[in-house]
């Protein structure tokens, strides 16, 4: 049985923080022996900078609902967004209004975790202040949270030797903070726990800053806060200890299970009676006891009774026993390109899913609004000549349009077509899905390239192109055809804000 105030077994070994330190060679060690440290980070992540909010709002489509990679959504009182800037991938939190009143004090405190840099960190790049908007900027993580694969996976539960991983590379993390004299973490969970593009997990930086000037450290149920935050709400570094400990319950036992829970059934029953059952197999006895009393030495009332994180970082590294495997064959994904989800308009999706009624619909509605100003209606000489026949032929091409009548649109709006000196891209774009109604995808690409020619950023005559090439089966050409307009689409929402 696993007393939790005097653990007597496997870690007993390990010389703990509150008796003889470590030689200062060892405590320089541990925060740099690890591949890619400060050092070399510094290479590799591009230098922390001030954003303006322009820049963050195009790359994230205007803060597009569809960009929220939070796992509370819109709900979370601050939210995180999926962008891109240029050739890169970032995640951006952008704070509750009022967090952070005096904007020199977030960019003071922002640009001091800038300075952080480190391989078992989601770095921070940069931040933005301006009017109310608070905003960070960090290396995005596109392999979800640690929360994520513990409590809501899809494929196939984290294996042991993953979570013994998580646990050391999150320790190493925390180890190079205090180095750099970083010792409070708000707010540590497995939300916290991100997986980079090769399934490592990486600290987020997010967490070195507060939620807002004079805001709690804590936002996740107070059943898991430290006892002190909870008698005096003040963090101190110990209280990142308690934290951890709650890690690494979530990681044995695959549940989000309250620290005092969970010290009731270390205490009442055997220790492996918390294990999570999928792990069945996958470890030995003695490797699953020692995390779990290193859990119980966190989560001890007493800040004074909690070992270091020098010590933590020397108890789990034993329990490693597949370091030369990819932290991505462990956890079974496929490395692949990073691809921001495409933020299309309605016409957009619909294009994409071939909904050629839902496009009709849309045109519809739409009218002839986008060519208000375009130097594409009849000119002088038309007027005076042939306006009236010009005018009744669109009008009866319309009337066929809105009733369905295909072909009858097509017959009216090719003579319109044919009379104009400068084609209407609308009457090329309701021409287009005409063709494509009457199944005849080639000579509605056609007239979709003609849009574009007359307004040559139009997102309607890229959505069309690629609706008439997926109907063609030229898949790949249509998808670079919703990228494109997608991105104009984006350029054009940029645009009216700014």
């Amino acid at each position: 049985m696993i007393d939790m105030g005097c653990i007597q077994s496997k870690t007993t070994l390990l010389t703990s923080s509150n008796d003889t330190p470590l030689p200062e060679t060892d405590k320089q060690n541990s925060a740099t022996k690890d591949a890619g440290d400060g050092d070399n980070q510094q290479q590799k992540v591009p230098a922390f900078r001030e954003y303006n909010l322009n820049e963050l709002r195009k790359a994230t489509n205007g803060f597009n609902t569809e960009c929220i990679v939070s796992e509370s959504g819109e709900k979370a009182p601050n939210v995180v967004y999926k962008g891109k800037l240029e050739t890169s991938f970032i995640a951006v939190k952008r704070f509750s209004k009022q967090s952070w009143p005096d904007a020199q004090q977030f960019l003071e405190e922002a640009a001091g975790v800038g300075k952080v840099r480190h391989k078992r960190l989601a770095n921070l790049i940069g931040c933005c202040a301006e009017g109310e908007e608070r905003l960070l900027v960090a290396e995005y993580m596109p392999h979800d949270t640690l929360s994520k694969h513990l409590f809501h996976y899809d494929k196939q539960p984290l294996p042991w030797e993953m979570r013994v991983r998580v646990a050391y590379y999150i320790a190493l993390a925390l180890d190079y903070c205090i180095a750099e004299n970083r010792k409070i973490y708000h707010d540590l969970n497995a939300y916290r726990v991100l997986f980079d593009e090769d399934g490592d997990p990486r600290l987020s930086t997010f967490g070195l800053m507060k939620n807002s000037r004079d805001g709690k450290s804590y936002s996740t149920n107070l059943a898991y806060t430290p006892p002190e935050f909870m008698r005096t709400g003040r963090v101190i570094p110990e209280s990142v200890i308690y934290s951890y400990g709650t890690i690494l319950l979530d990681l044995l036992s695959g549940k989000h299970i309250p620290p005092s829970h969970a010290l009731d059934i270390i205490r009442g029953k055997s220790a492996l009676f918390l294990m999570d059952s999928s792990l069945e197999g996958q470890y030995v006895n003695d490797d699953a006891t020692v995390m779990i009393e290193l859990a119980s030495k966190c989560l001890q009332y007493e800040a004074r009774d909690r070992p270091d994180i020098k010590f933590l970082l020397a108890a789990v590294d034993p329990l490693q026993k597949q370091k030369e495997v990819a932290s991505h064959v462990l956890m079974g994904l496929t490395k692949a390109a990073v691809v921001v989800p495409l933020m299309l308009s309605p016409l957009g999706k619909a294009c994409e899913r071939m909904d050629l009624t839902a496009v009709h619909d849309i045109l519809l509605k739409t009218g002839y609004k986008d060519e208000e100003g375009a130097d594409n209606e009849l000119s002088f000489q038309e007027w005076t000549q042939q306006v009236q026949d010009m005018l009744n032929t669109k009008k009866f091409g319309d009337i066929a349009f809105r009733d369905k009548d295909f072909k009858t649109a097509v017959d009216h709006y090719s003579k319109l077509v044919a009379t104009m000196s400068a084609p209407s891209a609308t009457v090329l774009a309701r021409r287009t899905l005409c063709y494509l109604m009457l199944g005849q995808p080639e000579l509605a690409l056609r007239d979709a390239m003609q849009a574009q020619v007359c307004i040559p950023e139009w997102p309607t005559a890229f959505y069309l192109q690629a609706l008439a090439l997926s109907k063609l089966g030229m898949e790949a050409d249509a998808q670079d055809m919703l990228h494109d307009g997608s991105a104009f689409e984006a350029k054009r929402q940029n645009s009216w804000r700014g």
